[in-house]
């Protein structure tokens, strides 16, 4: 199976999940991935079944939960575990807590690895993944600290991967590629120089060479998530959602859909 093009729900964050699933399907992506803060919240889990349902009727696949577990002192896995598993989805993104790998003492880093171990030992149990966001401000904020904190961990974690703020687009595929073989998943966006969100072919070598780097992987992701466009607009998502298919170069565009495991 191909690369599936898909869409982060919290992209819209002001639209309801059906209004989303009828953009999804409109634009001929072919996922989901719900996020937690406002569409799918831990632990509702008739919210998830609901949102699952909507999902598939429309033809599309539940790509994965977009938690904010963060693996804080004290914080339970279990009501994030819980929407997953009612809203279908095999793979939920986590962060690797609330410091940059520079800045975290020793004993805030073994917490966090600890708490990450722990939640993916149970999330296993229920045939479920974990996968780091690759973001700064966590222990996952670059190549090298990503792949420290995945072989620390062990079992039932991924990372995904989108282009660090303010790289160039030459820097940004040298990070995926030097962590492919361990990425589930990609956000992808284009901002530039900061967070200023341009359309994706604003930098047209960055995801050219990402989809170049990815068909030469072993082990490509499965899912490459637009995430954010140009003015938070949905009118916006039609071109976004051409243009990555574009860059995928059609991967997938004939891949059965995976149908969630959603409880009724």
């Amino acid at each position: 199976m191909g690369i599936r093009p898909g869409l982060c729900s919290v992209t819209f964050r002001q639209l309801d999940p059906a209004a989303i699933v009828a953009l999804v399907a409109d634009a001929g992506l072919q996922a989901i991935e719900w996020g937690g803060d406002v569409h799918v919240p831990p632990g509702d889990a008739a919210r998830a079944a609901e949102v699952a349902r909507l999902t598939v009727d429309a033809g599309l696949a539940v790509a994965s939960y977009g938690s904010y577990f963060r693996a804080d002192a004290g914080e339970e896995i279990t009501p994030v575990l819980d929407a997953a598993e009612a809203l279908g989805a095999d793979r939920i993104r986590v962060w690797a807590g609330r410091s940059g790998s520079a800045e975290a003492t020793p004993a805030e880093r073994s917490r966090v690895v600890d708490g990450l171990a722990a939640a993916a030992r149970l999330a296993g149990a229920r045939g479920i993944s974990l996968a780091l966001e690759f973001h700064r401000g966590t222990l996952a904020d670059d190549a090298a600290q990503t792949l420290r904190v995945l072989d620390e961990v062990g079992p039932h974690l991924s990372t995904y991967w989108q282009p660090s703020v303010a790289a160039s687009d030459d820097v940004a595929v040298a990070e995926y590629r030097r962590i492919a073989d361990r990425v589930s998943a990609v956000h992808v966006f284009s901002w530039w120089p900061e967070a200023e969100r341009l359309p994706l072919t604003a930098r047209d070598g960055l995801w050219r060479g990402f989809a170049d780097a990815a068909a030469a992987a072993p082990t490509p992701p499965r899912d490459a998530l637009l995430e954010f466009v140009p003015g938070d607009d949905p009118a916006a998502l039609a071109g976004e959602a051409a243009a990555l298919r574009a860059y995928l170069g059609g991967v997938g565009a004939d891949a059965p859909v995976v149908r969630p495991r959603a409880r009724r």
